[in-house]
């Protein structure tokens, strides 16, 4: 099939790879021309046939408003947006409800895979309406992990941004852990080797993951951690958990004190925040401070 893709960067360029590879048409538009195929959201639309659909790919808020708006004079009825960004789940109501009223359908889509997803595949969390799912179907298999999991129809229009965002608050929780766990070794006289018990975890205990992979990975690059200043940002998307459960009266300790402590990386330098930043820095590509 065709797909219109607006945003090439880490995670948007790697997607055009993937897609191309199995075998689709990808037209790429970003405000960079040096990666883009075509100049303008004009001339995407104008390169695909109808009914077409658009997936974008660029940050929340104001930049994929305006991209909606301008694909909403553009596109025709029975076409697709597909809003694969981390976009805010309400957002997503409101995107729908405008492009509806010409006609447009709306596909909201929670992407995570990171830096790796071109070889490993994306997990993809998707909402909307079957009839608008089922014409973007071909790109989400191409995108998916191979095997039976990794995709999944979460419900109607907000599903899928709501379930990557309650993903990356459960992320959240599980770095902190992590990174206390490293903080206390560290600080203990009788643990010599820090990394090496990191590493013996990787197999045959119950709190292995790919984060752990990861953490591994980052002491091996800088056993330490020395060269990473102990600050992480957040991205937002576990300040929305946090609220989605205030408003729903659902108790999160455990991600809520995960978010806290990311406030306090910002006024001192944390050591458990290195971590925090060297496992975001492995799987997001997401920029770290140097010391």
């Amino acid at each position: 099939m065709q797909l219109g893709l607006v945003g090439l960067g880490k995670m948007g360029g790697n997607m055009r790879e993937r897609i191309r590879r199995a075998g689709h048409t990808v037209v790429g538009y970003d405000r960079n021309p040096d990666v883009a195929d075509v100049h303008s959201l004009k001339e995407l639309v104008d390169g695909l046939s109808a009914p077409r659909v658009v997936w974008v790919m660029v940050p929340a808020g104001a930049p994929t408003q305006s991209t909606v708006d301008e694909l909403a004079e553009l596109l025709e009825p029975g076409d697709v947006v597909v809003d694969g960004g981390n976009s805010r789940w309400t957002d997503d109501e409101r995107h729908a409800e405008e492009l509806a009223a010409k006609g447009i359908g709306f596909v909201d889509c929670g992407v995570s895979g990171g830096v790796w997803g071109l070889e490993n595949g994306y997990a993809l969390m998707y909402g909307g309406d079957a009839e608008h799912i089922a014409k973007v179907e071909p790109v989400f298999d191409a995108l998916k992990p191979k095997g039976d999991f990794g995709a999944v129809h979460a419900g109607k229009v907000g599903a899928g941004h709501f379930s990557k965002m309650v993903h990356n608050g459960i992320e959240y929780a599980m770095m902190q852990a992590y990174a206390e766990g490293w903080e206390l070794l560290e600080k203990v006289d009788s643990v010599t080797d820090v990394r090496e018990v990191f590493r013996s975890w990787q197999e045959g205990t119950v709190i292995r993951s790919w984060l752990l992979d990861l953490a591994v990975n980052a002491l091996d690059e800088d056993e330490h951690l020395e060269r990473l200043r102990g600050f992480a940002a957040d991205s937002g998307e576990g300040r929305w958990t946090v609220e989605a459960a205030i408003d729903h009266a659902v108790p999160l300790p455990a991600i809520t004190a995960s978010l806290f402590a990311r406030f306090a990386s910002r006024q001192d330098d944390s050591p458990q925040m290195k971590m925090i930043a060297a496992l975001r820095n492995q799987f997001g590509g997401h920029a770290v401070e140097a010391k």
